[in-house]
Formats: structure tokens, sequence, C-alpha cells
């Protein structure tokens, strides 16, 4: 598309022909806005971009919007920014809905002007514009106004923007309204939100409707979403199916997920196929994946014999924190005559991490926790800690057939203060039922998982 077709406002007068050019040559001179205009367009089709300005120039001296707002948009692209603001206010005062979001953003982005803008955007948004609306919701988001920024969102996306009703669908789980978090998603997913269908998915994963979530992640993964097909590999893992499984991991594995890049070499394994489990481990590994360098490890000593690459990879798992490499490695160094390292080693392993999967319904809400204190340029709360919370609790609790006094019977059996079992089982409800208090920080989320740790060592559960 030409400079000029970006530039030029929907004209109020017809579109000026090569062949009008005297006439509107001879109307301009004589100081006719209209003919100025159009004679400004036929310069612009022409690629003589200074001509073009300097009509526009005579036509909005006379009363021309349509070429204030192009004036706007030359300066934008090939002029200054202050020009650009006058001539796009010019426009916007009279009501020119697209000059105000044109100016408003100028004003927010070059200027980070936020309340000139925020004026801008709400005089365009009153007037229609759903670009306008999405921003102004998202202004109202940042200052915390969330009354405001739902129901600037709720103009947009009924106006069709997709990414304000999957923003409505977060803002409506985050205070715990379940009706409106399927609404909104639901809308997003129909307007071709990959996003949106993934979360949804996840949401009817945490109400325990595996049917309705693996529909969701379906349509999601025809959008190529990552997450959508590491959901639909583990489906498929569960029922036994494991070339499809492989399959949705590897998609999965190819956007660089470390996890799925190790989940699809664990399929590889089971199914015979030690070079492809060896392509997907080792990528992990060398990613600073553990588990994977651990895995990578075992996989090289068994099935290739190579006793230097299993050490070389031990080591790095170790080095970086896994337990169960640590030993190995010891046994490793020992065969080999190196006592003194393996004996350091073996007296100062790290310790055993948590490696239990948490159920589906609570892996589903930790990762919903996740994005949902992410947004915004929010801090993200980890998702494989919130599992372990959630897994934690769970576990510590699975023996227990009467929950009416869990707190007590947990601090007893453990011997932890109650105040730490309130403070784990308080983050524990707010991950499952968002909107009954506010999300946990991230300080809050590492004492909670160092009781979490305690508890599982004090009751011998791993």
């Amino acid at each position: 598309m030409a400079w000029w077709q970006e530039e030029v406002a929907a004209p109020a007068i017809p579109a000026p022909r090569v062949g009008d050019e005297p006439e509107l040559l001879m109307a301009a001179r004589a100081g006719d806005p209209q003919a100025a205009h159009r004679l400004g367009r036929l310069c612009a089709q022409r690629g003589d971009r200074s001509a073009a300005k300097e009509w526009w120039e005579r036509a909005a001296a006379g009363g021309n919007i349509d070429s204030a707002y192009n004036l706007g948009v030359w300066h934008e692209k090939h002029g200054s920014l202050e020009e650009s603001v006058s001539w796009y206010k010019l426009a916007a005062a009279t009501g020119d809905v697209e000059a105000a979001v044109n100016l408003a953003t100028l004003l927010l982005e070059q200027r980070g002007d936020v309340p000139a803008a925020r004026r801008w955007f709400e005089i365009a948004a009153r007037e229609g514009s759903r670009t306008a609306a999405r921003r102004l919701a998202l202004i109202c988001e940042d200052a915390g106004e969330v009354a405001a920024a739902r129901e600037w969102h709720r103009r947009a996306a009924a106006d069709g923007d997709a990414a304000s009703a999957h923003d409505l669908g977060f803002l409506a789980y985050a205070a715990g309204e379940d009706e409106e978090t399927l609404h909104w998603w639901e809308c997003a997913a129909r307007g071709g939100h990959a996003e949106s269908a993934y979360c949804l998915g996840l949401l009817l994963q945490a109400s325990r409707d595996p049917e309705g979530a693996g529909a969701y992640f379906r349509l999601a993964a025809k959008s190529d979403h990552p997450g959508a097909a590491s959901q639909l590999g583990g489906s498929a893992l569960a029922h036994g199916d494991l070339r499809t499984a492989r399959a949705w991991f590897e998609r999965a594995a190819s956007a660089g997920r470390l996890a799925d890049q190790r989940m699809a070499g664990f399929v590889c394994v089971e199914l015979g196929d030690s070079a492809g489990a060896g392509h997907w481990f080792g990528r992990a590994a060398a990613s600073g994946d553990a588990e994977s360098a651990f895995h990578f490890g075992l996989l090289l000593i068994a099935e290739f014999s190579d006793l230097a690459g299993g050490r070389h990879w031990f080591r790095q798992a170790a080095l970086a924190g896994h337990h169960q490499a640590a030993i190995e490695l010891a046994g490793l160094l020992s065969a080999a005559g190196e006592t003194d390292e393996a004996a350091r080693w073996l007296a100062d392993p790290p310790p055993p991490s948590w490696d239990r999967p948490a159920e589906p319904e609570l892996a589903a809400r930790a990762e919903l926790a996740a994005s949902a204190t992410g947004r915004r340029g929010g801090v993200s709360l980890a998702v494989r800690e919130l599992a372990e919370i959630l897994g934690t609790w769970d576990l510590a609790t699975r023996p227990l057939h009467d929950h009416a006094d869990v707190l007590g019977w947990l601090a007893r059996r453990s011997g932890l203060h109650s105040s730490a079992i309130e403070h784990l089982a308080s983050v524990r409800g707010t991950l499952l039922r968002p909107g009954s208090a506010p999300w946990p920080s991230p300080g809050e989320i590492d004492h909670v998982l160092a009781t979490a740790r305690d508890l599982r060592q004090r009751l011998g559960v791993r």
C-alpha cells in the first residue's frame, strides 16, 4: 500500500482523478478548500509529498478537517511530533474520531502524558471507537480502576474486540465470577482468540470436566497454541496412546517448552526410540533443564554405553540441584577411582525436589493463577511452585476422612506452628477460589513453599 493511501482519511468529497487537475488547480488557487484538499490527494497519488503537504495546509487553513487529519499523519511519518499533535488536535476538536485516537496514542506513547491521552481516548470511545475503548480500559487497569476498566473492555468486546473479551475473562476470574469468566472467554474463543480457548480449557479442567476441556484445547491447538498441544499430549498419555501423545508433545516441544521436550523424551523411551529420546532430552538439557539432563545421562549410559557422556550430564544436573543425579554421579566417580569428589557429592547432595505431578484440576488452577498474576506487567507466580503447594496439601490430607479440623490435625501430626499451617491453607484457598482474597505475592509464595516442603519432610511423604 502506498504511503498516501495510509495517510488519507476517508474523504467527504469525491476522490480526485488525474484529468481533474487543471480545474482543481484553478479552484484551489482561488481559495476553494475542498479543491485544495483533492489536489493534495492527487499530489500524494503521484508521490509528490511536499506538494501534497502544501495543498493540505491551504485546505486546512480554509477549514477542511480531512486535510488537518492528513497533515497530522504526514507529520507523524515525516515531520515533527509537535506539528503532528497540533494538526490532530485541530481535527479531533471538530469530532474526528480517528484523529482523537491518533492524538491520544501519540500523547501516550511518545510523550507519556497519560491524563491527556486518557481524555482523548475517552472522547473517541464515547463516539464509538473500539480501539479507543480498549486503550482506555488498559489505562484504567494500570491505574487500578477495575470497575471502569471492565466497563470500557465491555464496550470494546461488544464491538468485536476479542482481546478485550479475553481480558474481561481474567478480570472476572480474579474476582471469582465463574459465569462471567466462561462467558467472556467463550466470546473471545469464538472470535479466534487461541489463548482464551486455552484458558477456557484450563477452567473446565479445574472444574473436573475433561471432555469439555479437551474440546477447547483442540480449538486452541488449531491455532498452534503450544500449551494446548501439551495438554492434549498429557491426555493421550493418560489414555495409553503413546503415538498420539508423542505427536502432541513434539508440537509443544518445538515451541521451545522445556517440560514438553522432556515429556517427548519420556514418550520416545516408552516407544523404544532411543534416538528420538536423546534428541529431546539433549535439547532440554542443553537449555538448563536438570531433570532432562539427568535422564539424558541415564539414556547415554543404558542405550549407548557412553559413560563419559552420562557423567557429564549427571554433573550438569547435579550442579543445577538434582538430587538423584548427584547420587549417580558419585557412583560413577567412585567406580573411576575419584573417591574424593564422590565423597563430596555423597556428603552434601542437593535436597530431593518435588517430582510428583499435581492432579489435573490442581495443575490447571496453578496455571490460571500464574497467568492472572502475570498480566499487565505483573510478576507472574511460578506454575511449578503453585502446583507444588496445592499438591502438597492434597497429599498430606489424603489420609484424613473428616476435614472439619484439618488445620489442627496437620499441626499436631507435623509439629509445625498452627499459624504456618493456616497461612498455607489461606494461600491454597485463594488459588482454588479466586476472589476470596488478593493473589499472594511472590514473597508469600516463597514462605508458603518452605512450609509445604517442611510439612512433607515432617510427615514423611513425597
